[in-house]
């Protein structure tokens, strides 16, 4: 998971009345630098109202796919191969596997990779009666080794199966799902035309939460997401620099083999570790921003703290990556990525910052109860470092969500929750770097809400 969007929203926040010149020195160039970048993907976002015709309503996003028979349609005669690495996913993988097998499409695989579960998962995939559904099961002590090792197992299982029969691996389309996904059934058409162009290796579709009307801290998560995809990843074609994310990555088999039978690292954001490799080998990654795979968003803030710190760990890993960055990456894209790589460390500055301006603010405070002027141009200025990026994230959600009747100023709103809703990226930072220090690598899974399957009661 990319961790720049909160760093470059929320950046501003730590620019304030340092207490000497060097941290206000300090402070307005990271300030600066911040506003200054979200103002360039704002601009090469090239986000217009009506561009992407294709918009879901909540209610389509919710509901199981339809068990009817699928019609016989082919995206681009390119064979699918959807692959849903699973540890414990009983409550989810019944519902997923039901919603894939109704895509329209005829030639398409389910690959389900199950990682040594200790629950029903490789029964309940087992008990599908769908020859387009395979199970591949890893048992200890080889397997529990991270989720690229299990993407790599089922890449090993697609080339020694016989499961591609005589397509060209130039013609197949790997899809990465996590076991919650739910895939928009227009996916793979929309993203089909695009590997067209031979050099594409990567498309990236969009991410929505799914829950995000269950409580506020969803909420905030389908914010994160939506920014990252209609700022960021829209803006980074320009550059060349489109990364690739956990759920709802399609990738072209031909390009994975270029790093043998394990293209996938043991990086905890494997997913971001492959995406730039891809571009260090010369392939481009795009973003189909049209449509989208939907997801359960964390509902507790313990939870999603620990897993915002596994995602901060491993993008911390990934500054083993900068060297290829430097030698095989267009020059185009060098300085994003290499922003892209580093913003654990501007995050960490970003947070001490914070905390000087949370000072400030007491310090001012305090001073106006005793009588004292509280400098209502500084407060006006503190703000708007604030208040400016919250009203872009908050603009560009409500045009997302222009279905749910969100009204401009309800959308900013969201936009100034989110600042502080951004406030777990630095908590999270810290504990990752505890665990570096601490070499601890190890992380238990994120725990699924249950889903019904189809024809069951909600």
């Amino acid at each position: 998971m990319d961790i720049t969007p909160p760093l470059t929203l929320w950046i501003g926040m730590g620019g304030g009345m340092g207490w000497d010149k060097v941290l206000l020195t300090l402070a307005e160039l990271v300030v600066v630098q911040g506003l200054l970048y979200l103002l360039l993907m704002l601009v090469r976002s090239d986000r217009h109202p009506n561009l992407d015709a294709l918009r879901h309503s909540p209610q389509s996003a919710a509901e199981p796919a339809s068990t009817e028979t699928p019609v016989s349609v082919d995206p681009s005669g390119r064979m699918f191969i959807f692959m849903l690495p699973c540890l414990n996913e009983e409550r989810v993988v019944k519902a997923s596997l039901d919603r894939l097998l109704g895509l329209p499409y005829r030639d398409f695989a389910v690959l389900v990779i199950d990682d040594a579960s200790d629950d029903a998962t490789a029964a309940i995939v087992g008990a599908v009666d769908d020859e387009r559904v395979h199970l591949v099961r890893r048992e200890a002590p080889a397997a529990r080794e991270g989720k690229g090792e299990a993407l790599n197992a089922g890449i090993r299982h697609i080339l020694r199966s016989g499961l591609l029969q005589d397509k060209d691996p130039a013609d197949v389309i790997v899809c990465v799902l996590d076991a919650d996904g739910r895939l928009d059934p227009e996916a793979p058409e929309a993203v089909a035309p695009m590997f067209d162009d031979p050099t594409v290796a990567g498309v990236q579709i969009g991410v929505r939460i799914n829950n995000r009307f269950t409580n506020l801290l969803a909420r905030m998560q389908d914010v994160e997401f939506v920014v990252y995809t209609e700022l960021f990843q829209r803006g980074r074609r320009h550059f060349g620099s489109v990364g690739l994310g956990g759920n709802g990555q399609f990738m072209r088999l031909i390009a994975l083999l270029e790093f043998g039978d394990a293209p996938w690292s043991r990086s905890l954001t494997e997913d971001l570790d492959l995406g730039v490799r891809l571009l260090t080998h010369g392939w481009r990654n795009d973003v189909c921003p049209s449509v989208f795979v939907h997801q359960q968003g964390v509902e507790d803030l313990p939870r999603l703290i620990r897993q915002r710190t596994r995602w901060f760990q491993g993008h911390l890993q990934s500054w083993t990556l900068i060297p290829r960055v430097l030698r095989g990456v267009p020059h185009r894209a060098r300085p994003d990525l290499l922003y892209h790589l580093t913003s654990p460390f501007l995050l960490l500055i970003a947070s001490l910052l914070t905390l000087s301006l949370i000072f400030a603010v007491a310090a001012v405070a305090v001073a106006g109860l005793r009588g004292y002027s509280p400098g209502l141009s500084w407060m006006a200025m503190a703000y708007l470092l604030v208040g400016a990026p919250a009203a872009v994230v908050g603009t560009v959600y409500r045009d997302v969500e222009r279905d749910t009747r969100i009204s401009l100023w309800q959308g900013i709103l969201l936009g100034h929750v989110y600042v502080v809703y951004g406030l777990i990226w630095y908590v999270s930072g810290w504990w990752a770097v505890w665990r570096v220090i601490r070499r601890q690598r190890g992380w238990s899974k994120t725990a699924r809400n249950i889903e019904p399957v189809a024809g069951s009661p909600v």
